[in-house]
């Protein structure tokens, strides 16, 4: 008897999965341009055959950052740590501070993904983005940081020594 409403049960489960259906999404969230910062970079050392893998650190010296209605400078003395698989996956984590042109420090903490792969004709892929969280003062006029979740995406240009981060926040 136990054996038979089990099977019962599964096969319900079965029926029903096999007739859902995916209904298109109300509200598709939109981006906001919020930010661009220009991080500069020190010199970059490896900590090899940790327990999770080979560890990039790439200190973080400086930079600006401007956006509408924010602007400032990137405080020396961060990093971004970087975990490096051999299927060429890196999962990033750069912790860092930045100082508006007001006086407010705001605190950053970027995790993203960098994955190397292939197409489905083989071609080499190359994919980049982070996702920044801010810790600003509620009480500043950049409290509206810490209330929104934001994507940025990498640009490089030969007129900076560096990384330059666009940053947008979803709406």
């Amino acid at each position: 008897m136990m054996k038979q409403l089990f099977l019962s049960a599964l096969f319900t489960v079965f029926a029903l999965s096999s007739n859902a259906q995916t209904y298109p999404p109300k509200d598709t969230p939109q981006l906001e341009f919020a930010l661009q910062l220009k991080v500069t970079l020190g010199e970059a050392y490896g900590i090899d055959n940790t327990q999770h893998g080979h560890r990039t650190v790439i200190p973080i010296t400086g930079g600006t950052f401007e956006g509408p209605g924010i602007k400032g400078t990137i405080i020396n003395g961060g990093a971004d740590y970087q975990l490096n698989a051999p299927d060429g996956r890196t999962e990033l984590e750069a912790i860092y501070c930045i100082k508006t042109d007001d006086g407010i420090y705001i605190h950053v903490r970027n995790r993203g993904i960098i994955a190397n792969g292939k197409d489905a004709d083989g071609k080499p892929t190359f994919y980049f983005k982070a996702a920044p969280q801010f810790e600003a003062p509620a009480d500043s006029k950049y409290g509206w940081l810490n209330n929104s979740l934001f994507i940025c995406a990498p640009e490089w240009t030969q007129e900076f020594k560096g990384i330059v981060l666009n940053v947008w926040r979803v709406k």
